[in-house]
Order: structure tokens, then sequence, then C-alpha cells
């Protein structure tokens, strides 16, 4: 598959967030599919204005484009993200994302 366009510039579908993830704030997320596998992998673009949610996370692969979050992950490191960072978080690490500014990325899901 060949594919050609501007990740900041992408339109996003809505993708409500379960509302017992929402710790602050009224955070919502927007994301558009770009590519699959019938297993499971996933490559898209993703977004989620500031709050604070919790997460348990596949095994994936990203890089932000705009914003700024920090993300503790239980048992492990906080990481303090923004545009330009790549982020690999292992399958069923429990996260925390303090989101400060309107974070984008581009990611891909690896399901095994």
């Amino acid at each position: 598959m060949t594919l050609h366009l501007r990740a900041a510039e992408a339109v996003l579908d809505d993708d409500p967030l379960d509302a017992d993830s929402v710790l602050e704030g009224t955070p919502t997320t927007r994301w558009t599919e770009l590519w699959s596998t019938p297993d499971g992998d996933s490559r898209g673009i993703w977004e989620i204005t500031p709050g604070v949610v919790t997460d348990v996370e596949a095994d994936e692969m990203f890089v932000v484009l705009s914003g700024r979050a920090t993300i503790e992950i239980d048992g492990g490191n906080t990481l303090e993200v923004g545009p330009g960072d790549l982020v690999l978080l292992d399958r069923g690490a429990r996260t925390t994302w303090r989101v400060h500014e309107t974070l984008r990325k581009v990611f891909h899901i690896h399901a095994e």
C-alpha cells in the first residue's frame, strides 16, 4: 500500500473515551485508521485534548506530531513527550496520560 498525506492536517473521526478512564477535565479523542490487518495490527493517527486519562496499553510505537503530555507508567518511568518524540509502549502497561496541550500522534499497534 502506498499512501501520502499531511498527518498534521488529516481529518479525524470522533472516538469517545470510556467515562471511567477520565480522571480530570473533559478530554476528547479522535482518530483515523490508515491501515490494518485481519489479526489486528493497525496504523493510524490519534489525537487527545487536554485532561487526565488512564489506559491499558497495546504493543505500540508512536511519534508525537504536536502537543505535549506526561505519560506515567505504573511501576515504571514517567515520560515527558512532545513533537518529534518516538515512544514504545509495552502491551498491558497501565498508564496515566496528563495531556497539557492537544496531542496528535501517528501510531503502529502490533497485535501479536
